[in-house]
């Protein structure tokens, strides 16, 4: 039976170590403060940045969040971004995505200033990361590496293997990965014969986006597992990219859907906040 890298532990003792620190700032005088950039309506959206606020309160970050209709014009965003950069108050902010049709995405997200990208997803951050350069790194493969880390998982001399190569968690999970010095190899939907890859995998890492591909054929025995999927069924519940049930007997680790991955994300992103404001503190 696998053990279970219980995402909801680690990011509590994050959270703790945050709100220490945001203490430890504010003893000399500085507020962190997370800015959020909410456009739209959509339910998934809303309750995410919901969610953010609360994880900021219960640390002491001050979060502010500006909502802008669906129809907002691309030059008010861009105006917004500008000014956010610019305002020695906002220790950290992001865009929540996906953007309504109509909007693009890629120059707003462009244009934050790296110091102040608590998301980690712009193209200078992206660089920064692959040259190893310091920089916010994005919340979820990051928090990938410290649920591995905090739980005790030698990443070190092992074959990882990624399934997904999104610029959100695929590419900067390689790039992390190969930091921790793993032999790191990504799969996407044009990999031939995908059990035979995934099967040589010590650590395996799935971030496709398609619900429960992934089963005991595709996992060697003792192979730790961390699923980054996350699909609602229509019976209710969630599930992830991962057959749990199937995959769980060959492992020695597994990430749960919930509570695993998803948990460390948003404790991630509390970690980039206090990261920038310490940072711009001593700028």
């Amino acid at each position: 039976m696998a053990k279970i890298l219980d995402g909801k532990a680690a990011a509590s003792k994050v959270r703790s170590e945050v709100a220490s620190e945001v203490a430890a700032l504010g003893e000399r005088g500085v507020t962190a403060r997370l800015d959020v950039i909410l456009v739209g309506e959509d339910p998934a959206s809303v309750t995410y940045v919901a969610a953010k606020e609360r994880d900021s309160r219960e640390v002491g970050i001050e979060s502010r969040v500006h909502r802008f209709p669906a129809d907002v014009p691309q030059e008010d965003l861009a105006g917004l971004v500008a000014s956010s950069n610019e305002d020695k108050a906002v220790s950290g902010f992001f865009i929540q995505l996906p953007l309504p049709e109509g909007l693009d995405a890629v120059p707003l997200v462009s244009s934050i200033n790296p110091a102040k990208d608590v998301d980690g997803l712009s193209p200078e951050s992206a660089g920064r990361l692959a040259v190893g350069l310091p920089s916010l790194r994005p919340c979820t493969p990051h928090g990938i590496i410290q649920l591995l880390r905090r739980n005790g998982v030698e990443v070190a001399g092992q074959e990882a293997v990624v399934i997904g190569r999104s610029n959100l968690v695929g590419k900067p999970l390689a790039q992390l990965l190969l930091k921790e010095n793993a032999t790191v190899t990504v799969c996407h939907s044009r990999t031939r014969d995908l059990p035979e890859v995934t099967r040589r995998a010590d650590i395996l890492v799935v971030a496709a986006g398609r619900r429960e591909m992934i089963g005991a054929e595709h996992v060697k025995e003792g192979a730790v597992v961390v699923d980054v999927g996350i699909h609602r069924r229509e019976e209710g519940g969630l599930v992830g990219d991962v057959r749990f049930d199937e995959v769980e007997p060959r492992a020695a680790w597994i990430s749960p859907v919930p509570g695993g991955v998803g948990p460390m994300t948003r404790a991630m992103l509390l970690h980039n906040t206090v990261m920038a404001a310490r940072l711009g503190a001593i700028g």
